[in-house]
């Protein structure tokens, strides 16, 4: 039933930790899905240092996920956008041919909060590789919920079980939240080649194995994939269809290493533009000493 099981990475990203997932060398994507960081969870205290922002930078060829648990993001960025994002919300940045963004912990630093999240990347299809960059935010309202005995959850993107998210996607796949009971079960939809399940937390039994949160399942194509919670737990079920091969390098996504390169020379010379209402450190490539020119408008 399972072709691989991928523990999370642990790292520090300045004031906190991530798991990172996806991508490893055994599995580079599952579905569009070609990157995926379990982000804390952690607790701050007001006056939380500005160091844990993550201050602008690049992307291209992508589609960003953010959904959280617990807390609140402040995203701006380069297409006028500034919108905080809160537990069972989505915030979808469409990056195409190029956005900037940053991502401020502003009521962290307030108030003090928690913070408790998924960042996922979704690779574009070759066809919409160089789409203009977009953004939306999305309410509850346009995520579908769900309750069966001793589970409750929630289509976060795509298309599952009869119901589609309100998000714009631009290829066939699956995201969902799912909270289960102790000894309730989640299934994961049958019609999609490529699916995967990640505990975020409790633990999960699969054909009499356990598993603890922190790793993801990868299913066998085509083999039913249930789930049965040994505790009280959250997963994320996720997959869809391939997109073909993608290179990454640093925040770049493309089926080109070309068009990486060309991504890469730009940000360094400053040729991409910055966040309309963030444009204050932007984070250099990585290597690079500083952000050598202006980011200009």
């Amino acid at each position: 039933m399972l072709d691989l099981v991928i523990d999370q990475r642990r790292r520090d990203l300045g004031g906190f930790e991530v798991g990172r997932v996806l991508p490893i060398a055994q599995r580079r994507a599952v579905g569009p899905f070609v990157f995926f960081d379990h982000m804390g969870p952690v607790r701050w205290p007001a006056g939380l240092s500005s160091d844990v922002d993550v201050r602008p930078h690049p992307h291209i060829g992508l589609a960003t996920v953010t959904y959280l648990f617990e807390g609140e993001i402040m995203h701006r960025d380069s297409v006028g956008s500034e919108q905080p994002i809160r537990p069972g919300e989505v915030n979808w940045m469409i990056a195409g041919r190029g956005v900037t963004h940053s991502e401020r912990f502003e009521k962290a630093r307030r108030e003090g909060d928690g913070m408790h999240g998924i960042q996922a990347w979704v690779a574009l299809p070759e066809a919409s590789e160089e789409i203009s960059p977009s953004f939306s935010h999305h309410g509850s309202g346009d995520l579908p919920a769900f309750q069966e005995a001793g589970l409750s959850g929630r289509l976060i993107a795509g298309e599952a079980f009869g119901a589609r998210a309100g998000v714009e996607t631009l290829s066939p796949m699956f995201y969902l939240h799912c909270d289960l009971e102790t000894d309730a079960r989640a299934r994961l939809p049958d019609d999609y080649p490529e699916r995967a399940a990640y505990v975020v937390t409790g633990a999960v039994e699969v054909s009499g194995r356990r598993y603890d949160a922190g790793r993801m399942l990868v299913f066998t194509p085509g083999a039913a994939a249930v789930l049965k919670a040994t505790q009280p737990a959250t997963i994320m079920l996720l997959g869809g269809d391939s997109p073909g091969p993608r290179f990454i390098d640093w925040n770049f996504v493309s089926s080109s290493k070309e068009r990486i390169e060309q991504a890469k020379a730009d940000w360094r010379a400053g040729r991409m533009k910055l966040p309309d209402l963030d444009q204050g450190e932007p984070i250099p490539f990585p290597g690079d000493p500083a952000f050598r020119k202006k980011t200009t408008n």
